[in-house]
């Protein structure tokens, strides 16, 4: 059984890991948009494959019997893709899809549809942003020429940028004993970040609550309909391994 994982996310690399310690053949595709990924077990491959119809292509070339969709959230068109070439060579399709945050006492949240949309709700809130939105998108907050930023990224970021940002390269996991110090270190008002769920970042979310921060999340964008999801790697791994009988 060839299974294709179209990964680049913690959820992705365990299942490949599970997968291919079963013995399964797994090959994980990346999208090459991080310089020095962490690649996961079974073989892999990075870039894209040219749309809805040259991802049909490649599932017939490499006789890709399933499909596991384990993109970020927020990459949205991959995940269209995927339904729309699996559906036209009826290959089966699972969305592993971690689930999203949800506020608790304490925490003052602004959600919002868009970066963009983030960008505007900023001046009313702060003027030491903490930006957690990745190095794609920045051009969103060029403009704000009285704010300043912090972002954090995996790698070095490309303008457009705000004319005053910092930048911080890291890579998750987090701890909040961390997040409080850089909170505290940068004197920072308001945190800016998407709706990416998983415990790896969510430590940001419990320190600007306890120093009472406003956040604002911009939501996940759709989702196609009608895909049979999982919502935790081990899940993902059952259903491989069912069809595997």
């Amino acid at each position: 059984m060839h299974v294709l994982i179209l990964g680049g996310t913690t959820e992705a690399r365990l299942v490949a890991g599970a997968l291919h310690a079963a013995g399964t053949r797994v090959t994980t595709s990346l999208a090459g948009r991080v310089a020095a990924p962490r690649l996961p077990p079974g073989e892999v491959r990075v870039g894209g494959f040219g749309g809805a119809e040259g991802l049909a292509r490649w599932l017939r070339e490499h006789q890709v019997d399933a499909v596991i969709d384990a993109t970020h959230p927020f990459a949205g068109t991959i995940s269209f893709n995927a339904a729309r070439a699996a559906a036209g060579t009826h290959v089966p399709l699972l969305a592993l899809r971690r689930p999203g945050w949800a506020p608790v006492d304490g925490d003052d949240w602004h959600p919002v549809d868009s970066l963009d949309a983030a960008a505007r709700a900023l001046p009313a809130l702060g003027h030491r942003v903490f930006l957690t939105t990745g190095r794609m998108g920045l051009a969103a907050f060029a403009h704000l020429s009285d704010t300043w930023f912090l972002m954090r990224s995996v790698d070095a970021p490309e303008p457009p940028f705000p004319p005053a940002m910092d930048v911080l390269l890291d890579r998750g996991p987090f701890t909040l004993d961390g997040e409080r110090e850089l909170l505290r270190r940068h004197r920072v008002d308001v945190l800016v970040t998407k709706d990416s769920g998983g415990a790896a970042t969510a430590p940001k979310l419990t320190a600007a609550r306890e120093a009472r921060l406003p956040v604002v999340v911009v939501r996940r964008p759709p989702a196609p309909d009608g895909i049979e999801v999982a919502r935790a790697p081990e899940e993902a791994v059952a259903w491989v391994l069912k069809r595997a009988q």
